[in-house]
């Protein structure tokens, strides 16, 4: 007989799961000031009675009086028993159910998450501690007036200060029974493998808590004073924490402010917390990563705008286009995401503190909407008035509103292209066969063999294309991805990221013969992830190919903006005819690898400066300092 599901997984998993997303699937909801609203499932009504609340995590009905949690909920809509529903949730959360055939054990998990969330709560008055009486805190004090941060702000926040010095932290912890492992657990201590020593893993910095929908304090994250790199430095993940998971800030904006209609999305913690000191309460920054579907999904359960906001550089709109290619695909009507952009040199703390709150919003209130923004970068350096450049831009633009999900909205952008370029969309619909392809494809369940599959669905495209040529001794034909172009349009540059993606595209077979493609990771070139994702699909499974990739990219979120690069990639002629393209493969494989291991060398020189390295650390850093590397 199968053990008990423990208690503490139950906990952590409601605590994870938003009830909203569980009902919506089910039920239509509509918004109704901070809760949701809708015709209640379980007896027969004509006006909605029906209300789910986020921040309370319920669900009431006030016709029937049913009411309860996500699993309460499942088990009473879904039929099912206690166990079932919460194997459910646990799927749409992507956990494992454990078992435990000890109750002992299971109180023991149970009692050392609450004892976790307990010491988190006790660091965090530490740090606030040491804040007001550290004798280093007049730095610490300096740094925030500096920022014009209030007492008022300091204390909404929880901010607080961790000195310099390698063990401040265990010290005050010393009474603990096993303090240091404790603290590794929560995230706050590092174990250096080599001299068998714990130490803190904050120094020297300004201390944000992070907390969870409900308040607790779940982690933290650490600003230097100074110039010093990291600038930001995160605990590590543990059993109540996952980063990709939290947004700083959500709970003291939904504290802050009662009826929130937008929220706005900037990067840093410091970000955060000084828009609040001037009135703009309702921001939240992402925990050191890209912002995901994930978050959006999220914060639009919360509310139904959101703002996007850059520094005005290179960097950051560049940072804008991978957020506006998020958003394409996980906006629906309804819903609204602009993106502001700041002048360069400026970010949202330093530039309200000169502007203030109100020429700040009026900034807000001038932001681009999701559409104008994408138009705009979509023809910036685009003179339309040329036949290939609209071409162009129509290749570029379509497939990105395709991956919109069916409204009005995307409707009108596909619109808005047909005045641009002045074609039908029937006669733009030649653009996106790719796609229309993919479908057709799954269709006929992949009846045409992969090694003539047809991207146009049709055989005599390619009839006068000529064969990539054959550098092993397999005589079977290539694998064709697209056929010869017509027309005379811009290629890409021939740059050795796409070169060997080209390679790849002809002979995915290939693909087999590298090793380590994550270790190319550290590259920031353009197309390094999407290098790193092809290999990684082919290598996965030696039947993958272009036929199987374009079914398999073409409903994801993450990879079907990488189509049509593809699509042109594809056209580079990446070696002569005579050239053996395994050798080739190799070569330049080789030399971005060599590229990828001095970024590594010098990210592990700069920390080796900040903080001790681990013992794996020191062997690649002397490993790389003799020039070893990989090979393919």
């Amino acid at each position: 007989m199968a053990g008990k599901i423990p208690q503490y997984f139950i906990d952590d998993l409601l605590a994870r799961v938003n009830i909203v997303d569980v009902i919506e699937s089910r039920v239509k909801l509509k918004r109704s000031g901070k809760n949701f609203s809708g015709l209640c499932p379980f007896h027969k009504e004509n006006s909605p009675s029906f209300t789910v609340s986020p921040d309370k995590q319920f669900y009431y009905c006030f016709g029937c009086g049913a009411g309860g949690n996500a699993l309460g909920f499942l088990m009473e809509y879904e039929n099912l028993p206690f166990p079932d529903a919460v194997a459910e949730l646990a799927k749409m959360a992507g956990l494992d159910v454990p078992r435990d055939e000890n109750p002992t054990h299971n109180s023991a998990k149970k009692h050392k998450v609450k004892e976790q969330l307990n010491l988190l709560d006790q660091a965090t008055a530490f740090y606030q501690q040491q804040l007001a009486s550290s004798s280093e805190r007049q730095k610490a004090i300096d740094y925030l007036q500096k920022r014009g941060l209030s007492d008022k702000t300091i204390q909404h926040f929880q901010i607080g200060f961790s000195p310099s010095g390698w063990d401040n932290l265990l010290k005050h912890f010393k009474n603990l029974p096993n303090p240091q492992l404790q603290l590794q657990s929560a995230g706050l201590v590092v174990h250096n493998e080599e001299k068998n020593r714990f130490y803190d893993r904050f120094r020297d910095r300004i201390m944000f808590p992070i907390r969870d929908v409900r308040g607790r304090v779940i982690a933290f994250g650490g600003r230097v004073l100074g110039d010093e790199k990291p600038k930001y430095l995160n605990s590590s993940e543990t059993d109540t924490f996952h980063k990709s998971r939290e947004l700083y800030g959500l709970y003291e904006a939904r504290q802050a402010t009662r009826n929130l209609s937008k929220i706005m999305i900037v990067e840093g913690y410091m970000d955060v917390v000084g828009l609040a000191q001037h009135g703009i309460t309702w921001a939240v920054a992402t925990l050191g990563t890209a912002t995901t579907e994930q978050h959006l999904n999220r914060l639009f359960k919360v509310v139904s705008e959101l703002i996007f906001c850059f520094d005005g550089d290179k960097a950051g709109r560049t940072a804008a286009q991978r957020a506006l290619d998020i958003s394409l695909p996980t906006i629906q009507d309804g819903q609204t995401v602009k993106f502001l952009f700041l002048p360069e040199g400026e970010d949202p703390d330093s530039l309200i503190r000169k502007e203030g709150q109100e020429a700040f919003e009026q900034r807000i209130s001038q932001s681009l909407t999701l559409s104008e923004f994408f138009f705009k970068s979509q023809t910036e350096n685009t003179h339309l008035e040329s036949l290939d450049e609209r071409a162009k831009f129509a290749n570029s633009a379509l497939p990105k509103i395709q991956s919109m999900k069916a409204g009005l909205l995307k409707q009108m952008m596909l619109e808005r292209i047909t005045e641009l370029t002045g074609l039908s969309q029937a006669q733009l619909s030649s653009v996106v066969n790719l796609h229309q392809a993919s479908h057709s494809t799954h269709e006929k369940q992949d009846t045409t063999p992969a090694s003539k599959f047809d991207p146009y669905g049709s055989q005599e495209a390619y009839a006068n294309y000529p064969d990539y040529p054959d550098y092993s001794d397999a005589h079977e034909p290539r694998e064709t991805f697209y056929p010869k172009r017509t027309t005379q349009a811009p290629r890409l540059r021939l740059n050795l990221i796409n070169k060997v993606i080209s390679i790849l595209l002809h002979r995915p077979d290939l693909a087999q013969s590298i090793r380590h493609p994550d270790d190319l990771g550290n590259i920031q070139d353009n197309n390094i992830d999407l290098l790193i994702e092809l290999i990684n699909y082919l290598k996965k499974d030696e039947n993958n190919s272009l036929g199987t990739l374009l079914v398999d990219w073409q409903h994801s979120a993450q990879h079907s903006p990488y189509l049509m690069l593809l699509n042109e990639i594809a056209n580079i002629d990446p070696i002569p005819a005579e050239a053996n393209a395994l050798m080739e493969l190799q070569g330049a494989f080789q030399q971005l690898m060599k590229r990828s291991q001095e970024r590594r060398l010098d990210q592990l020189l700069k920390k080796s400066k900040q903080t001790p390295l681990t013992q794996e650390e020191k062997a690649r850093l002397q490993e790389l300092l003799l020039d070893g590397h990989k090979k393919v």
